[in-house]
Protein backbone atom coordinates (compact mmCIF):
# COMPACT_ATOMS: atom_id res chain seq x y z
CA UNK A 1 0.00 0.00 0.00
CA UNK A 2 1.62 3.62 -1.23
CA UNK A 3 2.03 5.71 1.41
CA UNK A 4 0.35 9.26 2.24
CA UNK A 5 2.42 12.47 2.65
CA UNK A 6 2.16 16.21 1.96
CA UNK A 7 -0.87 16.91 0.91
CA UNK A 8 -2.38 18.47 4.40
CA UNK A 9 -3.56 22.01 3.01
CA UNK A 10 -5.86 20.34 0.48
CA UNK A 11 -6.95 18.14 3.14
CA UNK A 12 -7.49 20.64 5.31
CA UNK A 13 -9.25 23.12 3.07
CA UNK A 14 -11.43 20.60 1.92
CA UNK A 15 -12.62 19.06 5.53
CA UNK A 16 -13.75 22.84 6.19
CA UNK A 17 -15.68 22.84 3.30
CA UNK A 18 -17.31 19.02 4.34
CA UNK A 19 -17.85 20.83 7.98
CA UNK A 20 -20.03 23.35 6.97
CA UNK A 21 -22.92 21.01 5.33
CA UNK A 22 -23.54 22.95 2.84
CA UNK A 23 -23.81 21.72 -1.12
CA UNK A 24 -20.19 21.54 -2.33
CA UNK A 25 -18.77 20.70 -5.54
CA UNK A 26 -14.99 20.53 -5.49
CA UNK A 27 -13.02 20.33 -8.85
CA UNK A 28 -9.78 18.28 -8.20
CA UNK A 29 -7.56 17.69 -11.58
CA UNK A 30 -3.57 17.63 -11.94
CA UNK A 31 -1.26 15.25 -14.37
CA UNK A 32 -1.57 11.07 -13.63
CA UNK A 33 0.56 9.41 -11.38
CA UNK A 34 0.71 12.42 -9.03
CA UNK A 35 -1.96 11.40 -6.18
CA UNK A 36 -5.10 13.40 -7.06
CA UNK A 37 -6.91 9.99 -6.33
CA UNK A 38 -4.76 9.42 -3.31
CA UNK A 39 -5.80 12.78 -1.93
CA UNK A 40 -9.30 12.06 -2.43
CA UNK A 41 -9.17 8.74 -0.54
CA UNK A 42 -7.45 10.12 2.65
CA UNK A 43 -10.59 12.95 2.68
CA UNK A 44 -12.74 9.99 2.01
CA UNK A 45 -11.68 7.67 4.49
CA UNK A 46 -14.32 8.40 7.59
CA UNK A 47 -16.91 10.38 5.33
CA UNK A 48 -20.16 8.04 3.55
CA UNK A 49 -18.97 7.88 0.23
CA UNK A 50 -19.89 6.80 -2.89
CA UNK A 51 -16.59 6.73 -5.12
CA UNK A 52 -17.62 6.01 -9.23
CA UNK A 53 -14.11 5.38 -11.01
CA UNK A 54 -15.32 6.25 -14.70
CA UNK A 55 -13.68 4.23 -17.26
CA UNK A 56 -12.72 4.67 -21.02
CA UNK A 57 -15.52 2.80 -22.46
CA UNK A 58 -18.81 2.98 -23.24
CA UNK A 59 -21.54 5.39 -21.70
CA UNK A 60 -23.53 1.91 -20.70
CA UNK A 61 -20.79 0.26 -19.03
CA UNK A 62 -20.19 3.42 -17.00
CA UNK A 63 -23.77 3.47 -15.47
CA UNK A 64 -23.20 -0.03 -14.92
CA UNK A 65 -20.54 1.00 -12.88
CA UNK A 66 -22.26 3.75 -11.14
CA UNK A 67 -25.16 1.56 -10.27
CA UNK A 68 -22.82 -0.75 -8.46
CA UNK A 69 -20.82 2.24 -6.62
CA UNK A 70 -24.46 3.52 -4.97
CA UNK A 71 -25.03 -0.12 -4.65
CA UNK A 72 -21.83 -0.40 -2.54
CA UNK A 73 -23.09 2.90 -0.86
CA UNK A 74 -26.31 1.39 0.15
CA UNK A 75 -25.69 -2.26 0.94
CA UNK A 76 -22.07 -3.31 0.48
CA UNK A 77 -22.58 -6.60 1.57
CA UNK A 78 -25.31 -7.39 -1.23
CA UNK A 79 -23.80 -9.59 -4.31
CA UNK A 80 -27.02 -8.36 -6.77
CA UNK A 81 -26.45 -4.85 -8.17
CA UNK A 82 -29.38 -3.58 -10.41
CA UNK A 83 -28.51 -1.44 -13.14
CA UNK A 84 -30.54 1.88 -13.50
CA UNK A 85 -32.18 2.58 -16.75
CA UNK A 86 -30.59 5.82 -16.86
CA UNK A 87 -28.07 8.53 -15.30
CA UNK A 88 -31.16 10.38 -14.87
CA UNK A 89 -32.52 7.66 -12.42
CA UNK A 90 -29.06 6.97 -10.97
CA UNK A 91 -28.85 11.17 -10.07
CA UNK A 92 -32.01 11.05 -8.51
CA UNK A 93 -30.96 7.91 -6.27
CA UNK A 94 -28.39 10.04 -4.90
CA UNK A 95 -30.36 12.86 -4.59
CA UNK A 96 -32.66 10.36 -2.17
CA UNK A 97 -29.81 9.48 -0.53
CA UNK A 98 -27.94 13.04 0.52
CA UNK A 99 -31.50 14.23 1.87
CA UNK A 100 -30.59 11.37 4.46
CA UNK A 101 -27.29 13.00 5.57
CA UNK A 102 -24.50 14.60 4.70
CA UNK A 103 -22.41 11.99 2.30
CA UNK A 104 -19.34 12.75 -0.48
CA UNK A 105 -20.04 12.05 -4.32
CA UNK A 106 -16.92 11.28 -6.16
CA UNK A 107 -16.78 10.71 -10.20
CA UNK A 108 -13.06 10.15 -10.35
CA UNK A 109 -12.02 10.12 -14.00
CA UNK A 110 -14.69 12.49 -15.13
CA UNK A 111 -13.33 13.10 -18.79
CA UNK A 112 -13.99 9.36 -20.00
CA UNK A 113 -17.59 9.50 -18.28
CA UNK A 114 -17.73 13.27 -20.46
CA UNK A 115 -16.41 11.07 -23.64
CA UNK A 116 -18.61 7.87 -22.94
CA UNK A 117 -21.59 10.84 -22.23
CA UNK A 118 -21.28 14.42 -24.09
CA UNK A 119 -24.57 15.02 -21.88
CA UNK A 120 -22.94 14.36 -18.78
CA UNK A 121 -21.67 18.20 -17.89
CA UNK A 122 -25.66 19.57 -18.88
CA UNK A 123 -27.49 16.90 -16.79
CA UNK A 124 -25.29 17.15 -13.65
CA UNK A 125 -25.72 21.32 -14.20
CA UNK A 126 -29.10 20.80 -14.07
CA UNK A 127 -29.47 18.63 -11.01
CA UNK A 128 -27.29 20.86 -9.17
CA UNK A 129 -29.25 23.77 -9.78
CA UNK A 130 -32.73 22.56 -8.91
CA UNK A 131 -32.01 19.72 -6.49
CA UNK A 132 -28.41 19.62 -5.17
CA UNK A 133 -27.72 23.21 -4.95
CA UNK A 134 -29.72 23.72 -0.77
CA UNK A 135 -28.93 20.00 -0.17
CA UNK A 136 -26.06 18.36 2.12
CA UNK A 137 -23.80 16.92 -0.92
CA UNK A 138 -20.17 16.84 -1.30
CA UNK A 139 -19.75 16.83 -4.80
CA UNK A 140 -16.16 16.03 -6.04
CA UNK A 141 -15.11 15.27 -9.94
CA UNK A 142 -11.68 14.26 -10.62
CA UNK A 143 -9.36 14.24 -13.97
CA UNK A 144 -6.74 14.17 -15.59
CA UNK A 145 -6.53 15.88 -18.49
CA UNK A 146 -6.06 19.19 -17.56
CA UNK A 147 -6.76 20.93 -21.22
CA UNK A 148 -10.42 18.83 -20.27
CA UNK A 149 -10.58 19.83 -16.97
CA UNK A 150 -9.77 23.94 -17.44
CA UNK A 151 -11.59 24.47 -20.64
CA UNK A 152 -14.77 21.91 -20.14
CA UNK A 153 -15.03 21.94 -16.41
CA UNK A 154 -13.91 24.93 -15.27
CA UNK A 155 -13.81 27.34 -18.61
CA UNK A 156 -16.59 29.79 -19.53
CA UNK A 157 -18.23 27.31 -22.35
CA UNK A 158 -18.98 24.61 -19.78
CA UNK A 159 -22.34 23.32 -18.38
CA UNK A 160 -20.63 23.46 -14.71
CA UNK A 161 -18.91 26.80 -14.69
CA UNK A 162 -20.11 28.48 -11.87
CA UNK A 163 -21.48 25.50 -10.28
CA UNK A 164 -17.75 24.42 -8.68
CA UNK A 165 -17.12 25.75 -5.30
CA UNK A 166 -13.94 25.26 -5.06
CA UNK A 167 -11.04 24.11 -7.04
CA UNK A 168 -7.44 22.01 -6.44
CA UNK A 169 -4.65 21.63 -8.99
CA UNK A 170 -2.53 18.92 -7.86
CA UNK A 171 1.31 19.55 -8.37
CA UNK A 172 3.79 17.23 -7.81
CA UNK A 173 5.36 17.80 -4.76
CA UNK A 174 8.64 20.60 -4.43
CA UNK A 175 12.09 18.76 -3.12
CA UNK A 176 11.52 19.87 0.43
CA UNK A 177 8.04 17.40 0.80
CA UNK A 178 9.75 14.91 -1.71
CA UNK A 179 12.28 14.43 1.47
CA UNK A 180 9.11 13.76 3.80
CA UNK A 181 9.68 10.13 1.90
CA UNK A 182 13.17 9.32 3.20
CA UNK A 183 13.70 11.43 6.28
CA UNK A 184 16.52 8.55 6.75
CA UNK A 185 18.60 9.71 3.81
CA UNK A 186 21.32 12.65 3.16
CA UNK A 187 20.45 15.62 1.31
CA UNK A 188 22.43 14.86 -1.80
CA UNK A 189 20.25 11.38 -2.48
CA UNK A 190 17.11 13.39 -1.49
CA UNK A 191 17.97 15.59 -4.50
CA UNK A 192 18.94 12.71 -6.72
CA UNK A 193 15.27 10.90 -5.67
CA UNK A 194 13.45 14.07 -6.24
CA UNK A 195 15.43 14.75 -9.45
CA UNK A 196 14.53 11.18 -10.89
CA UNK A 197 10.84 11.15 -10.28
CA UNK A 198 10.00 15.07 -10.36
CA UNK A 199 8.71 14.77 -6.92
CA UNK A 200 5.93 12.66 -8.53
CA UNK A 201 4.29 10.67 -5.27
CA UNK A 202 3.37 7.64 -7.36
CA UNK A 203 7.43 7.48 -8.49
CA UNK A 204 8.75 8.32 -4.79
CA UNK A 205 6.97 4.94 -3.71
CA UNK A 206 7.07 2.81 -6.61
CA UNK A 207 11.41 3.85 -6.58
CA UNK A 208 11.14 1.95 -3.55
CA UNK A 209 14.13 3.42 -1.92
CA UNK A 210 15.12 0.92 1.34
CA UNK A 211 18.78 0.64 1.98
CA UNK A 212 20.42 2.33 -1.03
CA UNK A 213 19.89 4.40 -4.09
CA UNK A 214 21.46 2.59 -6.72
CA UNK A 215 20.19 -0.29 -6.14
CA UNK A 216 16.64 0.85 -6.04
CA UNK A 217 17.09 2.14 -9.64
CA UNK A 218 18.81 -1.28 -10.60
CA UNK A 219 15.93 -3.50 -9.40
CA UNK A 220 12.96 -0.64 -9.94
CA UNK A 221 14.09 0.88 -12.94
CA UNK A 222 17.00 -0.70 -15.41
CA UNK A 223 15.16 -3.89 -15.33
CA UNK A 224 12.60 -4.70 -17.68
CA UNK A 225 10.61 -6.71 -14.66
CA UNK A 226 10.83 -3.10 -12.61
CA UNK A 227 7.28 -1.72 -12.34
CA UNK A 228 9.02 1.56 -13.48
CA UNK A 229 10.77 0.50 -16.93
CA UNK A 230 7.38 0.54 -18.85
CA UNK A 231 5.95 3.81 -17.07
CA UNK A 232 6.55 5.85 -20.09
CA UNK A 233 5.29 3.96 -22.61
CA UNK A 234 2.50 2.59 -20.83
CA UNK A 235 1.32 6.40 -19.87
CA UNK A 236 1.54 7.59 -24.06
CA UNK A 237 -0.14 4.34 -24.64
CA UNK A 238 -3.06 5.13 -22.15
CA UNK A 239 -3.61 8.62 -23.20
CA UNK A 240 -2.16 9.28 -26.80
CA UNK A 241 -3.61 7.45 -30.24
CA UNK A 242 -0.16 7.68 -32.07
CA UNK A 243 2.44 7.11 -28.60
CA UNK A 244 5.40 7.03 -31.58
CA UNK A 245 5.48 10.39 -32.50
CA UNK A 246 5.10 11.68 -29.07
CA UNK A 247 7.95 9.02 -28.18
CA UNK A 248 9.93 10.90 -30.99
CA UNK A 249 9.21 14.27 -29.92
CA UNK A 250 9.83 13.42 -25.92
CA UNK A 251 13.60 11.47 -26.71
CA UNK A 252 14.27 14.50 -29.25
CA UNK A 253 14.02 16.87 -26.39
CA UNK A 254 15.54 14.67 -23.94
CA UNK A 255 18.59 14.49 -26.22
CA UNK A 256 18.71 18.26 -26.41
CA UNK A 257 16.87 19.64 -28.69
CA UNK A 258 14.89 22.86 -27.59
CA UNK A 259 13.47 24.49 -30.47
CA UNK A 260 10.52 23.50 -32.48
CA UNK A 261 12.40 23.27 -35.66
CA UNK A 262 15.34 21.12 -34.14
CA UNK A 263 13.12 18.77 -32.68
CA UNK A 264 10.78 19.23 -35.98
CA UNK A 265 13.80 18.25 -37.71
CA UNK A 266 15.07 15.54 -35.52
CA UNK A 267 11.57 13.68 -35.67
CA UNK A 268 11.68 13.99 -39.47
CA UNK A 269 8.06 16.08 -39.14
CA UNK A 270 7.04 19.86 -40.57
CA UNK A 271 6.69 22.50 -37.16
CA UNK A 272 3.36 22.44 -38.04
CA UNK A 273 2.87 19.07 -37.20
CA UNK A 274 5.02 18.88 -34.56
CA UNK A 275 3.21 21.97 -32.71
CA UNK A 276 0.26 20.05 -32.41
CA UNK A 277 1.74 17.16 -31.02
CA UNK A 278 3.31 19.31 -28.81
CA UNK A 279 0.21 21.25 -27.36
CA UNK A 280 -0.89 18.11 -26.53
CA UNK A 281 2.26 16.40 -24.33
CA UNK A 282 2.04 20.07 -22.91
CA UNK A 283 -1.30 19.27 -21.87
CA UNK A 284 -0.02 16.48 -20.09
CA UNK A 285 2.05 18.13 -18.62
CA UNK A 286 4.85 16.12 -20.07
CA UNK A 287 6.64 19.52 -22.01
CA UNK A 288 6.63 23.16 -21.14
CA UNK A 289 7.37 25.75 -22.85
CA UNK A 290 9.55 28.69 -21.90
CA UNK A 291 10.73 32.35 -22.59
CA UNK A 292 13.77 34.31 -21.03
CA UNK A 293 11.82 36.16 -18.46
CA UNK A 294 10.74 39.61 -19.12
CA UNK A 295 10.46 38.93 -22.35
CA UNK A 296 7.56 37.99 -24.62
CA UNK A 297 6.91 34.53 -26.46
CA UNK A 298 8.46 34.57 -29.74
CA UNK A 299 11.79 33.40 -31.61
CA UNK A 300 13.56 33.13 -28.05
CA UNK A 301 10.53 30.45 -27.00
CA UNK A 302 12.08 26.84 -26.29
CA UNK A 303 10.94 23.43 -25.25
CA UNK A 304 11.83 21.32 -22.00
CA UNK A 305 10.67 18.22 -20.13
CA UNK A 306 8.30 19.20 -17.36
CA UNK A 307 8.05 16.09 -16.46
CA UNK A 308 11.84 14.73 -14.70
CA UNK A 309 11.05 11.00 -14.78
CA UNK A 310 10.82 10.91 -18.31
CA UNK A 311 13.79 13.08 -19.09
CA UNK A 312 15.15 11.07 -16.45
CA UNK A 313 13.90 7.94 -18.70
CA UNK A 314 14.68 9.11 -22.08
CA UNK A 315 17.91 10.16 -21.20
CA UNK A 316 19.46 6.96 -19.85
CA UNK A 317 16.96 3.82 -20.59
CA UNK A 318 16.98 3.96 -24.55
CA UNK A 319 20.64 4.75 -24.43
CA UNK A 320 21.47 1.51 -22.30
CA UNK A 321 18.67 -0.78 -23.89
CA UNK A 322 21.15 -3.08 -24.79
CA UNK A 323 22.72 -3.44 -21.45
CA UNK A 324 19.58 -3.92 -19.31
CA UNK A 325 18.41 -6.38 -22.21
CA UNK A 326 21.15 -8.99 -21.71
CA UNK A 327 21.74 -8.60 -18.25
CA UNK A 328 24.75 -6.78 -18.41
CA UNK A 329 23.47 -3.40 -17.05
CA UNK A 330 24.99 -4.14 -13.12
CA UNK A 331 28.43 -3.98 -15.16
CA UNK A 332 27.92 -0.64 -17.10
CA UNK A 333 26.27 1.33 -14.72
CA UNK A 334 28.57 3.06 -13.05
CA UNK A 335 29.79 4.55 -16.01
CA UNK A 336 26.80 4.83 -18.19
CA UNK A 337 24.19 6.39 -15.46
CA UNK A 338 25.76 7.20 -11.65
CA UNK A 339 28.78 9.26 -13.41
CA UNK A 340 26.52 11.50 -15.30
CA UNK A 341 24.04 12.27 -12.61
CA UNK A 342 25.48 15.23 -11.51
CA UNK A 343 25.02 16.73 -15.42
CA UNK A 344 21.38 15.67 -15.42
CA UNK A 345 20.96 17.28 -11.86
CA UNK A 346 22.36 20.52 -13.30
CA UNK A 347 18.45 21.58 -14.45
CA UNK A 348 16.82 19.63 -11.54
CA UNK A 349 19.06 21.66 -9.11
CA UNK A 350 18.38 25.40 -10.82
CA UNK A 351 14.68 24.43 -10.16
CA UNK A 352 15.31 23.30 -6.61
CA UNK A 353 16.93 27.03 -6.15
CA UNK A 354 14.23 29.00 -7.70
CA UNK A 355 11.91 26.81 -5.40
CA UNK A 356 13.63 27.50 -2.48
CA UNK A 357 13.42 31.62 -2.91
CA UNK A 358 10.00 31.51 -3.77
CA UNK A 359 9.00 29.15 -0.84
CA UNK A 360 11.65 28.93 1.50
CA UNK A 361 14.38 31.99 1.91
CA UNK A 362 13.78 33.88 4.33
CA UNK A 363 14.80 38.00 4.52
CA UNK A 364 15.22 38.50 0.77
CA UNK A 365 16.24 41.53 -0.15
CA UNK A 366 13.16 41.97 -2.56
CA UNK A 367 10.05 41.24 -2.66
CA UNK A 368 9.66 38.58 -5.73
CA UNK A 369 7.08 38.94 -8.02
CA UNK A 370 8.16 36.19 -10.68
CA UNK A 371 11.06 34.19 -10.81
CA UNK A 372 12.69 32.46 -14.01
CA UNK A 373 15.78 32.38 -16.31
CA UNK A 374 17.13 34.30 -18.72
CA UNK A 375 19.54 34.23 -21.95
CA UNK A 376 20.52 36.72 -24.44
CA UNK A 377 23.30 37.59 -26.53
CA UNK A 378 26.21 39.27 -25.73
CA UNK A 379 26.49 41.60 -28.35
CA UNK A 380 30.48 43.04 -27.15
CA UNK A 381 32.11 39.23 -27.11
CA UNK A 382 29.06 37.92 -29.56
CA UNK A 383 28.55 34.89 -27.88
CA UNK A 384 25.05 33.59 -26.17
CA UNK A 385 24.44 33.65 -21.99
CA UNK A 386 22.49 32.46 -19.60
CA UNK A 387 21.43 33.40 -16.10
CA UNK A 388 20.30 30.28 -14.42
CA UNK A 389 17.70 32.80 -11.69
CA UNK A 390 16.66 36.47 -12.57
CA UNK A 391 13.77 37.36 -9.91
CA UNK A 392 12.10 40.54 -10.87
CA UNK A 393 10.53 42.82 -7.81
CA UNK A 394 7.10 44.11 -7.25
CA UNK A 395 7.91 46.86 -7.61
CA UNK A 396 11.38 49.15 -8.50
CA UNK A 397 13.91 47.94 -10.94
CA UNK A 398 16.04 45.57 -8.69
CA UNK A 399 16.80 42.71 -9.71
CA UNK A 400 17.65 38.82 -8.05
CA UNK A 401 20.55 37.17 -9.79
CA UNK A 402 21.14 34.03 -9.55
CA UNK A 403 23.91 31.24 -10.56
CA UNK A 404 23.20 27.13 -9.63
CA UNK A 405 26.36 24.38 -9.66
CA UNK A 406 25.75 21.07 -9.32
CA UNK A 407 28.41 20.08 -9.07
CA UNK A 408 31.67 18.00 -6.90
CA UNK A 409 33.60 20.96 -6.19
CA UNK A 410 33.61 23.92 -4.42
CA UNK A 411 32.56 27.20 -6.43
CA UNK A 412 34.76 30.08 -6.49
CA UNK A 413 34.91 33.90 -7.35
CA UNK A 414 35.29 33.27 -10.64
CA UNK A 415 31.38 32.39 -10.52
CA UNK A 416 30.54 35.82 -9.16
CA UNK A 417 32.52 38.15 -11.48
CA UNK A 418 30.99 35.58 -14.41
CA UNK A 419 27.33 36.43 -13.07
CA UNK A 420 28.11 40.25 -12.73
CA UNK A 421 29.44 39.90 -16.32
CA UNK A 422 25.59 38.18 -17.45
CA UNK A 423 23.76 41.18 -15.10
CA UNK A 424 25.30 43.52 -17.59
CA UNK A 425 24.37 41.71 -20.78
CA UNK A 426 20.68 41.65 -18.62
CA UNK A 427 20.86 44.79 -18.48
CA UNK A 428 17.66 45.85 -17.30
CA UNK A 429 18.16 46.88 -13.37
CA UNK A 430 19.05 49.68 -11.66
CA UNK A 431 20.39 47.45 -8.85
CA UNK A 432 21.20 43.89 -8.55
CA UNK A 433 21.37 41.33 -6.15
CA UNK A 434 23.42 38.10 -6.05
CA UNK A 435 22.84 35.06 -4.86
CA UNK A 436 24.60 31.59 -5.69
CA UNK A 437 23.63 28.26 -4.89
CA UNK A 438 25.89 25.03 -4.50
CA UNK A 439 25.89 21.19 -3.82
CA UNK A 440 29.52 21.03 -2.37
CA UNK A 441 29.93 24.29 -0.87
CA UNK A 442 32.41 27.94 -1.70
CA UNK A 443 36.10 28.74 -1.54
CA UNK A 444 37.33 31.08 1.17
CA UNK A 445 37.66 34.00 -1.58
CA UNK A 446 33.78 34.01 -2.19
CA UNK A 447 33.25 33.01 1.38
CA UNK A 448 34.58 36.32 1.93
CA UNK A 449 33.08 38.03 -0.57
CA UNK A 450 29.61 36.82 1.40
CA UNK A 451 30.73 38.78 4.29
CA UNK A 452 31.68 41.75 2.66
CA UNK A 453 27.93 41.94 1.38
CA UNK A 454 28.62 41.43 -2.83
CA UNK A 455 27.06 37.77 -2.74
CA UNK A 456 24.59 35.71 -0.77
CA UNK A 457 25.48 31.91 -0.93
CA UNK A 458 23.47 28.81 -0.44
CA UNK A 459 24.54 25.65 0.12
CA UNK A 460 22.57 22.19 -0.95
CA UNK A 461 22.05 21.36 3.08
CA UNK A 462 21.04 24.85 4.05
CA UNK A 463 18.20 24.38 1.08
CA UNK A 464 16.72 21.76 3.33
CA UNK A 465 16.63 23.53 6.52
Amino acid sequence: MERFYCREEELRKMNIRYENGDFECMIIYGRRRVGKTALINEFCKDKPTIFFSALNTTAQENLESLSKAIMNYERPDSLFSPVYRDYDAALDEITALSKENRMVFVIDEYPYLAKAKPAISAMLQHVIDHKWQNSRLCLILCGSSMSFMENQVLGQESPLYGRRTAQFKIEPLDYKDTAVFHPERSFAENALIYGITGGVPHYINKLNVKTDLDEALLTNLFDRSGYLYEEPANLLKQELREPAIYNAIIRAIAEGASHLNEIATKVGENSGVCSSYLKTLIDLGIVKKETPITEKPGKKTIYLLADSFFRFWYRFVPANSSAIDSGRIRRTYQRAVKEQLSDFMGLIFERMCRDYLLYYAEDLPVDLNEIGQWWGTDMRKKKQVQIDIVGTSTEGKEYLIGSCKYKNEAIGMDELELLQEYASVFGKGTRYHYYIFSRSGFTEGLRKAAEDGDVKLVTLEEMYQ
